[in-house]
């Protein structure tokens, strides 16, 4: 649950004909990042979304042909919002635990992942399958740049395969904001900052 470079992206549904069309989607996702961020996902339906949100069941189908495919656009929206500003100097490590902090400040958020996620799971092809196995796919490679980077600079042991730390960090953030939503005591920014110590340069 990591946050997102500034790329382009694309379109989960439709994005509309038009500029009116384009910034009534827009308007769509917020109200609907809103809801969930309060709610999470909560098992309604498509239908009982449009009433959260206030418009019509119609209005949602011009955009997205099922629940999943809004779901998914959602938390693409609310992700690519967060403020990145000043993650080019953070280390890996860093990026992930600011990351995972954003991510709990909106527990419902947390719970929209992870429903989307083993929705991912259930069946290829799927809306939330191609979106997050092109989502972990991606952020496996940008933190295995990093770690390279910090590898070349002194900044990470060399006895380590970056590639591998990229993943073992992903599923360690996963994990620990999973358990949180379990047990909100869990430690997750204390644990995550292990890592920096476990990754330092052996003298």
């Amino acid at each position: 649950m990591t946050s997102e470079e500034n790329r382009p992206r694309r379109v989960i549904g439709r994005a509309g004909s038009y500029e009116k069309g384009v910034a009534r989607r827009q308007e769509i996702l917020e109200r609907a990042a809103e809801v969930f961020r309060e709610r999470g996902a909560d098992g309604t339906s498509l239908r009982r979304i449009a009433a959260m949100i206030g418009v019509s069941h119609a209005a949602l189908l011009h955009y997205f042909d099922s629940r999943e495919q809004l779901l998914v656009a959602v938390y693409e929206h609310a992700e690519s919002q967060r403020d990145t500003s000043g993650e080019v100097a953070d280390s890996a490590v860093d990026v992930l635990v600011k990351a995972a902090m954003i991510n709990i400040g909106v527990p419902g958020m947390v719970e929209l992942y992870t429903t989307l996620v083993a929705s991912a799971l259930a069946a290829e092809g799927t809306p939330s399958n191609e979106f997050f196995s092109h989502r972990f796919a991606r952020i496996r490679t940008e933190l295995t740049e990093r770690f390279t980077e910090e590898q070349a600079a002194g900044r990470l042991r060399e006895d380590v395969e970056p590639a591998d730390m990229a993943a073992l960090l992903i599923a360690a953030s996963d994990g620990l904001q999973i358990q949180w939503l379990l047990e909100p005591s869990v430690e997750l920014e204390r644990t995550l900052e292990t890592f920096s110590v476990l990754l330092a340069p052996t003298s």
